[in-house]
């Protein structure tokens, strides 16, 4: 019998899937990554190319706040909702698969082989869900409305949970595609009755009201400080200032050296590993066998900074990880500007003075 004790994530790591499910899942996301290229070459500028890189590193730095439910599981906000609602869906696809590529090659958090499917959960399936809920309660709401913060609220919890729970089914189905002779499951071996509540529970309760928070909370400090990012019938285009591109900066640079708190609030309220820290053999006292294809998986990716762990500072004490946390932010935010500036620069389209739709007009947004 199957008992799970611990939570899940949203990141999927190596060996919990096969490839009958990551495989296609990579097939799609080479569709929507060709398609965002298409719409972006239509429309981006040089000028909104760093917002593009500003929203990765966001997104990135985000994901390293781990909450905690005391003597539970931790998990973490996204933002793709977010950069949805400043930027448009399909920009914030492009941010946010940057920030997981990033995270998976350099820092081992989620899998390579899953990469595929954490790409479609949290850049593509969250944003665009999110983004829907938004625009049904924004509506023709002015810039200056309240209706905005709350309707990113409601699409980030939305857009949460949506991921969540694909990456639900994923798990979940894993036993019934492939499984060995005495009916074991090859990978992850938590089957839809486990993986499902145990997904829904967390984040329909906590992780998903951290979402819509953040989410909300970021939209209503942009109404106050800069309402011309916020998307209304008249005004579609996000071009971002450089004074406002040196406020979020500085943003970006507090969050960085906050990161720290991402090992300090579960470590305080000592809250149990999260789904992709569990061992083959933790799986195995979990399950009551291992999985061949997880256990076969284990080990085979050696990222440069696992965990976001200096070389040779994974077991180091808390204090000395939290400065390799915050370097590891550092480095994130370097890597994901250059990734976005070699991204924007084969995407971005031709200038056209007065007369672009800016990346939200490629994005379908009113």
């Amino acid at each position: 019998m199957v008992v799970v004790r611990e939570g899940y994530r949203v990141h999927i790591p190596d060996g919990y899937l096969g490839p009958q499910t990551y495989v296609p899942a990579y097939v799609v996301m080479a569709g929507f990554w060709a398609s965002a290229i298409a719409k972006l070459k239509k429309t981006l500028r040089n000028r909104q190319v760093p917002m593009l890189a500003l929203s990765a590193a966001f997104t990135f730095l985000i994901m390293m706040f781990n909450v905690p439910i005391p003597g539970g599981t931790t998990g973490h906000a996204v933002g793709g909702v977010l950069v949805a609602v400043l930027l448009g869906p399909w920009a914030a696809m492009v941010a946010v698969s940057l920030a997981l590529i990033l995270q998976a090659l350099l820092f081992g958090d989620g899998g390579i082989t899953a990469l595929g499917a954490n790409c479609l959960n949290m850049a593509v399936i969250m944003p665009f869900t999110g983004w829907g809920v938004y625009r049904l309660i924004s509506g023709k709401a002015p810039a200056s409305s309240r209706l905005h913060a709350i309707a990113g609220a409601a699409g980030g919890y939305v857009g949460l949970n949506a991921a969540a729970l694909s990456a639900a089914v994923m798990f979940g189905i894993q036993p019934l595609l492939a499984h060995d002779a005495a009916g074991h499951a090859l990978y992850s071996p938590f089957g839809l009755k486990v993986a499902i509540p145990a997904m829904a529970v967390e984040h329909l309760l906590v992780f998903g009201v951290v979402e819509g928070l953040v989410t909300g909370l970021v939209i209503a400090y942009f109404q106050r400080t800069s309402p011309e990012l916020i998307p209304t019938r008249e005004r579609t285009s996000t071009d971002a200032g450089v004074p406002l591109e040196r406020r979020l900066i500085r943003a970006l640079t507090v969050l960085a050296i906050l990161t720290p708190l991402g090992l300090y609030l579960p470590a305080r309220f000592g809250s149990g590993s999260a789904w992709g820290e569990w061992s083959a053999q933790q799986i195995g006292k979990m399950a009551g066998y291992v999985p061949s294809g997880l256990a076969g998986a284990e080990g085979r990716w050696h990222s440069v900074l696992p965990d976001y762990a200096l070389p040779g500072q994974k077991s180091a004490p808390l204090l000395a990880l939290s400065l390799s946390y915050i370097v590891s932010a550092f480095v994130g935010i370097g890597l994901l500007w250059l990734l976005s500036a070699v991204a924007g620069k084969l995407m971005r389209g031709k200038e056209r003075d007065g007369c672009d739709t800016g990346v939200a007009g490629a994005s379908g947004r009113r």
